[in-house]
């Protein structure tokens, strides 16, 4: 998912978003006293229409519960099968043997759309799990697998834009926002998913922010591939890179996963609820056309680039998407990937939105067109 924009001015003494009725901080507030409700964003979606009204009410009660834990096992393709075997017999232990009169039963579902069955989700968060005793053995599980390479700690929505991006080992391929890396970890596992050779392939992480690059170190220590490099640019300004004849360096396959506001991670991040207005969509729209533009110039013919946000405002989805289809006048084209992600329970893009950052001036844009192929 895209980084949620943060503001670099921290939050002091304990405020962590409430206000009080004059709109001035609450000293002290945690996660757990955030009231979860916000008239604007009803009112905004509502009027956007990104669920049916039938389904509304069940749509906000999700958003206030917390996002449930998940994982997934990594490896090349024989090694994640006998990694996976190990797995099972041993979380399925840990999650058999409650410890203590707390523990609720942990119950894992294997994500089906999610290749050869190496995804699960937990019916625990991860607040849960790492401040429970209840669940220490657990966590300890989760951790010690992590660090060893044998289970990647994402969550389930994150593992869904490599796999619609379809890497092969011949690939090269840039991920443009990288940090702090799930994603770009999952991509280096798809370059090395075949047994054997080297791959011809190489996967570039890229990211504007140099203290955030050295998370991406972290992850790529784990994956140990001779196949990747980490830049540190500006995404909308991303340099060309040069082959070693010389030629201009195109890639095959791009990862566009923006900065957004973020609104899509309201049940992991609290204090969304009390911030969110229609501008932080709308102010970063821009931003997210110039990297996702940079990126189609960067982009192989033949090439797939693959753009995604965390947020549900379709001013920073669908806006950008159609106007990167006006701007580009038929070299680009809209690929339906439903059928790449079989038992994914999703819903169709918007064809028309509305623009009210301001609340005024209502503005609805034209439908997308969908058609068969990449760049």
């Amino acid at each position: 998912m895209g980084k949620k924009w943060r503001n670099k001015k921290k939050p002091q003494n304990g405020n962590s978003g409430k206000v009080d009725e004059g709109g001035r901080p609450i000293r002290g507030a945690g996660y757990e006293d955030i009231v979860k409700e916000n008239k604007m964003f009803e009112e905004f979606y509502k009027k956007q229409g990104i669920v049916p009204e039938a389904e509304w009410d069940s749509f906000m009660e999700t958003l206030r519960e917390p996002l449930p834990a998940s994982f997934r096992v990594t490896g090349t393709r024989s090694q994640s099968q006998a990694l996976l075997a190990i797995v099972q017999e041993d979380f399925l232990k840990m999650v058999e043997k409650k410890d203590g009169a707390e523990a609720e039963e942990v119950r894992h579902v294997c994500l089906p759309w999610y290749p050869d069955r190496l995804a699960y989700q937990l019916n625990l968060t991860r607040m849960d799990i790492r401040k429970s005793e209840a669940y220490h053995k657990l966590h300890n599980f989760l951790i010690s697998e992590t660090e060893s390479g044998n289970i990647s700690r994402q969550e389930t929505v994150s593992m869904i834009p490599p796999l619609v991006l379809d890497v092969q080992p011949h690939h090269k391929v840039l991920d443009m926002c990288a940090a702090p890396g799930s994603k770009t970890a999952q991509l280096i596992e798809a370059l090395h998913r075949e047994e054997g050779a080297m791959p011809a392939g190489m996967v570039v992480a890229n990211d504007a922010d140099n203290k955030r690059c050295y998370m991406l170190v972290h992850q790529a220590k784990r994956m140990q591939s001779p196949c990747f490099c980490i830049t540190n640019h500006d995404a909308a300004n991303m340099p060309t890179m040069r082959a070693a004849d010389g030629s201009r360096l195109l890639f095959d396959r791009i990862l566009c996963d923006v900065p957004c506001s973020g609104d899509g991670t309201m049940r992991k991040n609290a204090d969304v609820w009390p911030k969110w207005n229609p501008a932080n969509g709308s102010n970063l729209h821009g931003l997210q056309y110039n990297i996702a533009m940079r990126g189609l110039e960067l982009l192989a013919e033949g090439g797939r680039l693959v753009y995604s946000t965390c947020s549900l405002n379709p001013i920073e989805d669908e806006a950008v998407v159609s106007r990167l289809l006006a701007d580009t006048k038929g070299a680009v084209r809209l690929v339906d990937v439903a059928a790449d992600l079989p038992g994914l329970k999703y819903s169709p893009g918007l064809t028309s939105w509305v623009n009210f950052s301001k609340l005024v001036d209502i503005h609805r844009a034209g439908p997308l067109q969908a058609g068969n192929s990449g760049r």
